[in-house]
C-alpha cells in the first residue's frame, strides 16, 4: 500500500532544507533554523544550525505556517500586518499565535501551481531568511510564492 503524500516528499523537503542552509553559510548569515511543512501544515524537516537561538524553530515554523494559513508568502502577510494591525491581531488569536507575519515564509508550488507546502527560516534579518527559502525551493526544482505578485 503506497503511503499518501500530502504535498512535499521527504526527499524534496530535505533538499530544500539543506540548500537553504547552504545558502545561509555561503552569504555569511547568522545561524539559521529552517522548517519545511507539507501542504497540511505538518513538519517534514526542521533543522537548527549550531548556535541558532532558542526560539528559532518555533519562529521558522510560524513563518511557514502563516504562509499556509493565508495562502500567500509572508512578504505579503507582513505588508498586511502593517496596513491592518487589527486583522493581524485576529489572525494571531485564530492561529493560537502560530502565524508569524514577517518575510521568511514562502509557499512551495509545483510547475502547475499546485500548493505542496511552505518553508520558513529564522535566524538573520527576515529578507535574508527569505532569500535562503527561495534558494532551497529552487534547488528542489520547485516554484516559490513569496507573496509578491507574479
Amino acid at each position: 500500500h503506497p503511503a499518501a503524500i500530502n504535498g512535499l516528499t521527504l526527499k524534496q523537503a530535505e533538499i530544500i532544507a539543506d540548500a537553504a542552509l547552504a545558502k545561509g553559510r555561503a552569504i555569511g548569515l547568522l545561524p539559521l533554523c529552517v522548517a519545511v511543512l507539507d501542504a497540511g501544515g505538518h513538519a517534514k524537516v526542521v533543522k537548527r544550525e549550531d548556535g541558532a537561538s532558542l526560539l528559532r524553530p518555533e519562529i521558522a515554523t510560524g513563518k511557514a505556517y502563516g504562509a499556509l494559513a493565508m495562502g500567500f508568502g509572508t512578504r505579503e502577510l507582513a505588508r498586511r500586518a502593517q496596513a491592518m494591525p487589527g486583522f493581524t491581531n485576529a489572525l494571531s488569536d485564530l492561529t493560537a499565535g502560530r502565524a508569524v507575519p514577517v518575510p521568511g515564509g514562502v509557499l512551495v508550488r509545483d510547475a502547475q501551481n499546485v500548493l505542496l507546502g511552505a518553508v520558513g527560516i529564522s535566524g538573520d534579518a527576515s529578507p535574508k531568511d527569505e532569500e535562503c527559502c527561495i534558494a532551497g525551493i529552487e534547488a528542489a526544482g520547485l516554484v516559490c510564492d513569496t507573496g509578491d505578485p507574479a
